[in-house]
């Protein structure tokens, strides 16, 4: 009996029977991903099959647990089926990253309230919310996760400007989200707002919006670099209405549902560092292919057999294994139980971690690029869409070098500590 081969398998050595049988279901649909990919990039457009096709393979629900409907399926099963999508179509596997992030806003509520994280009175409020999120994950709803927004903030990397206000039954949002995979693809909004006349993160609430609920549009199509069949353009939100049961508004809710995260709140990160990993991957192999049935006229040899191609190939490869490298050691620090370090040192390692891998695939791509030459300098072939896609990473929450400042900010102040703390002892 020939046993399937799974490309998920490639970043996890090994599966265990359910996440084999989940690792299937991606599989399946990684066909379908491939052949669409080519056109989402021309059109810069979400193929509009890809909702049906993950909906009917029951991926909607991949990390939503069974008692809520789901495939219960964890962050190990997501940087799989990220990794293994990033291969076919890198767009489709970014924005079905943003819409597993939404479990996170169904999974970390209920975390906090088995640790007690919440009173009597909020626990039914909090419970409702997030059996909402997660509910509606595995019926088979598309949820776009929007938090990012244009304004900045010097100290910190998303900052919420939208604001919500109360109204009669619900809530009332205004503003703008810059970025937001699945936009006027997903069915339900997941809405990141600040309530008014709050400054701080415990003020910040979170709400479900139906994708036509009346005052929702879209901003203008985004022409960029990056993943360009993601739909992420972002949302304007001009006074739309929140009934209560569609809203989390319990103060400080936010900052109490992080502290049970393994790792960033904004949910499951690791796996757009999968996403990445894929599509180098896919570069990678394509490449080698191509050089590999290429010859040179004059002596019929492979053009990979060349002295500069085979150091162009050296480089691929180890930037290609480092990638891999960080990214499962961080998987390692996230989902082994029970936890091997302490949550401050696995946000470290992920701050490091983020960049390490985007910036060794990102050197993937130009490798190929350098290696494949002028046939193959073309936006609308595999290496200059990967180049482009890969491109997005560099800079996507935080560039590597804000990632290795706050890394080093973390090491620094914690030995400044312990050297105050010594002094302090010997007087």
């Amino acid at each position: 009996m020939t046993t399937l081969q799974l490309t998920g398998a490639h970043l996890l050595d090994r599966m265990s029977p359910a996440e084999r049988s989940r690792a299937e279901r991606v599989e399946s649909v990684l066909p379908a991903l491939r052949e669409a990919a080519a056109d989402a990039d021309a059109r810069a457009a979400f193929p509009a099959g890809h909702t049906r096709l993950l909906r009917d393979a029951g991926l909607l629900g991949l990390v939503v647990p069974e008692e809520h409907g789901g495939l219960g399926g964890g962050l190990r099963d997501l940087a799989a089926a990220t990794y293994a999508m990033g291969t076919a179509c890198p767009s489709t596997a970014l924005a079905y990253f943003f819409h597993n992030t939404s479990a996170s806003r169904g999974l970390l509520p209920l975390e906090a309230i088995r640790a007690a994280l919440f009173t009597a009175e909020e626990t039914p409020v909090v419970t409702a919310f997030a059996e909402r999120v997660l509910t509606a994950m595995a019926s088979g709803s598309w949820l776009a996760n929007f938090a990012s927004e244009s304004a900045k903030s010097s100290a910190a990397n998303i900052s919420i400007a939208t604001t919500a206000s109360r109204a009669e039954g619900g809530w009332v949002l205004s503003g703008e989200k810059s970025f937001g995979c699945a936009t006027g693809v997903a069915d339900l909004y997941l809405v990141t707002a600040r309530l008014e006349k709050t400054d701080t993160a415990e003020g910040l609430a979170m709400f479900l919006v139906p994708r036509d609920a009346p005052g929702v549009t879209s901003r203008p199509p985004w022409n960029g670099l990056g993943m360009r069949g993601s739909a992420n353009h972002g949302i304007r939100l001009d006074r739309v209405f929140v009934a209560d049961p569609d809203a989390l508004t319990v103060p400080g809710a936010f900052t109490r549902m992080l502290q049970v995260s393994r790792g960033s709140f904004v949910g499951n990160q690791l796996a757009i560092a999968a996403v990445y990993t894929g599509a180098a991957q896919a570069a990678y192999d394509y490449t080698l292919d191509l050089l590999t049935r290429k010859t040179f006229a004059d002596t019929g040899r492979p053009i990979a057999s060349s002295p500069m191609h085979q150091v162009l190939i050296g480089d691929m490869t180890q930037n290609l294994e480092t990638a891999y490298q960080w990214l499962r050691r961080q998987l390692e620090l996230e989902t082994s139980e029970p936890p091997i370090r302490p949550k401050p040192e696995v946000f470290s390692q992920w701050r490091l971690g983020k960049g390490a891998v985007t910036e060794a695939c990102f050197a993937v791509a130009l490798g190929a690029l350098k290696a494949s030459g002028t046939s193959e300098a073309r936006l609308d072939g595999v290496i200059g869409r990967t180049l482009r896609d890969l491109a997005m990473g560099l800079v996507m929450t935080f560039p590597a070098e804000r990632g290795r400042l706050e890394a080093a900010k973390i090491a620094t102040e914690a030995q400044e500590n312990a050297l105050f703390a010594t002094l302090g002892e010997n007087r």
